[in-house]
């Protein structure tokens, strides 16, 4: 989309006060615990890039207030580098870079955002390497403290923090299928089928460089065959979300020219939880 016509979708450009505004009018608030996830190229031409949603969103929660990003690990070895002949593995154990909160990229596919929060000065990035969080502001330490190696979308982990302490969810123009927190529901789920996976990264333990093995329930292609449940292609999390809107979970608005939505966590592990148990609960 070229400039003309993202200014023109957005009825001008989108500096930091107007989303503080549409912000504002959306239902965020001083003080709130936000987990967001953006789409920038829906919101339209925004003046200032990342810096000015960072910015605006802080301004909107305040000192008291904390954001929280998604932010994984984006040079993170392949989970099936241990297939590769053995030459390669070997050069890949002796020289692959353990992985850093400090420094190491979040995940490109994740947008601009995660990285640029993370960079922020006294932003706070979680131990795990593949399923990494940064945090900036007051609570931004308890939420990415002793993130758990094993099983880290479940219990003791960014997400279930971002519930326990009352945090909500934004969706700044991204899609329904970008709710992460919805890992957290299928790890708490419990329904037949549930499908997890094991791999091997470099982080540092006491200053040394270890491999380490993980595990965790399989994110990248889901936790569980929601082919019996869900028609059409479309993506489990999309289905769950819209489903929550239906049954009046959250609340949508536009901020710049982008359908945002806003959601209060506990409501979508909850509804979640109850989605998947509910429906494959009896799947064969």
């Amino acid at each position: 989309m070229d400039d003309l016509t993202s200014l023109r979708r957005a009825h001008g450009p989108v500096t930091r006060s107007r989303l503080v505004r549409d912000l504002t009018a959306l239902g965020l608030t001083d003080g709130d615990l936000v987990m967001f996830h953006t789409r920038m190229s829906a919101i339209g031409y925004v003046a200032g890039g990342p810096e000015a949603i960072i910015g605006a969103l802080g301004d909107v929660v305040g000192d008291r207030g904390t954001l929280m990003v998604t932010c994984g690990w984006n040079d993170a070895p392949p989970y099936g580098f241990t297939g590769w002949p053995q030459a390669w593995q070997d050069a890949v154990r002796a020289e692959h870079p353990a992985y850093d909160p400090e420094l190491s990229e979040a995940d490109h596919s994740f947008g601009r955002l995660p990285e640029a929060l993370r960079r922020r000065p006294g932003a706070v990035r979680s131990r795990h390497p593949d399923a990494s969080f940064a945090a900036l502001g007051a609570a931004a330490a308890a939420l990415t403290a002793d993130h758990p190696w094993d099983d880290p979308h479940g219990p003791g982990s960014p997400l279930a923090k971002l519930v326990a302490l009352g945090g909500r969810v934004l969706l700044l123009g991204a899609p329904l299928d970008t709710l992460t927190l919805l890992h957290h529901a299928e790890a708490l789920a419990v329904a037949p089928g549930k499908r997890f996976v094991d791999y091997e990264q470099p982080v540092r333990v006491d200053g040394r460089r270890v491999w380490r093995r993980f595990r965790d329930i399989d994110s990248e292609h889901g936790a569980f065959d929601y082919s019996c449940v869900v028609s059409g292609g479309q993506d489990p999390f999309e289905a769950i979300a819209e489903d929550m809107l239906a049954a009046g979970i959250g609340c949508r608005g536009r901020v710049g020219a982008a359908t945002s939505y806003l959601f209060e966590a506990d409501e979508v592990v909850r509804f979640g939880v109850g989605w998947i148990e509910e429906k494959l609960g009896a799947a064969p």
